[in-house]
């Protein structure tokens, strides 16, 4: 190979990682600002069940009418870890995290489950002993998730100790970690637009259950207004198809730890959209968090390229 050629090779690679990370920032910029859109959702009378399964079935339906040649894996093992996907990534995620707001306090809830990306460190630590977490992913996942705290207690300081809603926060964050595990391994295998297909039909035939146990339901004339439907279309559309697409092609580029920490932003983009769309005031102790969580998110990525790369199998 030549030195052009090299040098050919080499601008390829930079402008691919550029593309994964940038796809990594559109979808946590999405799921951010989802916050908002399931608020006014839940406002409108709709259950947290509710609104996941009608969202995810809309991004379900959308993506089968392009992606249906081939509907079951290439063996039993992967079909099981594909319901694993979509009960990690989808029902026991977003049921528990709903369910969580229920019995503890919102600040509670969010600051929990933002612990995704350490325990995802930790677990492909746990699992790959060659993808051991270096000092720098450590101490920049730590600065930033210092920022998420104060993020979230931006207008209150108020932490109070409730075992079982906490204990459900906790349990979404795992769940959210396993299933980028999961992830990072059937990505190897298939292709983006079948392992988002089929996250989501068996997010959705897990979510059933809980659905039937629930004792009231919303009123579907609601989507008869603008913004309930237009809310609804960006949950289902960009939050969930388009979102859950753009996020297993970037695990499969950056690797289940570097990609997660861009749910470290998460926070930062739900501060902003609250300002905008609800008016909710943003203090100095909000200010002062988003600092953190980007100085800890640029510590990760610039520390850890003294250690690997994060990837899992490369």
């Amino acid at each position: 190979m030549t030195m052009t050629q090299h040098s050919g090779t080499l601008h390829r690679t930079q402008i691919t990682m550029l593309l994964y990370n940038i796809g990594a920032l559109l979808t946590v910029t999405a799921w951010g600002v989802s916050f908002v859109a399931t608020k006014v959702l839940l406002d409108h009378g709709l259950q947290p069940t509710e609104v996941y399964i009608y969202r995810t079935l809309l991004a379900y339906l959308m993506i089968l009418a392009i992606c249906h040649q081939k509907l079951v894996s290439n063996s039993v093992r992967d079909e099981l870890l594909f319901v694993a996907c979509g009960m990690c990534g989808g029902s026991l995620y977003f049921i528990a995290e709903n369910t969580a707001l229920e019995h503890t306090l919102v600040s509670n809830v969010s600051l929990i489950v933002t612990l995704a990306p350490l325990i995802t460190t930790l677990l492909v630590g746990a699992l790959y002993k060659t993808e051991r977490p270096t000092r720098g992913m450590i101490t920049g996942s730590l600065v930033a998730f210092m920022g998420v705290g104060l993020v979230i207690f931006n207008s209150s300081f108020v932490l109070a100790v409730k075992p079982l809603g906490d204990l459900l926060a906790l349990a979404a964050a795992v769940s959210w970690a396993v299933y980028s595990v999961v992830l990072r391994k059937l990505s190897a295998f298939y292709t983006v637009l079948f392992i988002t297909r089929k996250t989501f039909f068996y997010g959705l035939l897990t979510a059933l259950p809980f659905l039937f146990t629930e004792r009231h339901h919303g009123d579907l004339s609601v989507f008869a207004e603008t913004t309930v439907w237009a809310n609804f279309l960006f949950l289902g559309v960009f939050c969930s198809m388009l979102a859950f697409l753009i996020w297993a092609w970037a695990i499969k580029g950056l690797g289940a730890v570097k990609a997660n920490n861009y749910l470290y932003v998460q926070p930062i983009i739900t501060l902003v959209a609250s300002a905008i769309f609800l008016g909710e005031i943003v203090t100095w102790i909000g200010y002062v968090g988003c600092a953190l969580i980007l100085i800890g998110v640029i510590l990760t990525d610039r520390l850890n390229k003294t250690g690997h790369s994060g990837k899992i199998g490369h």
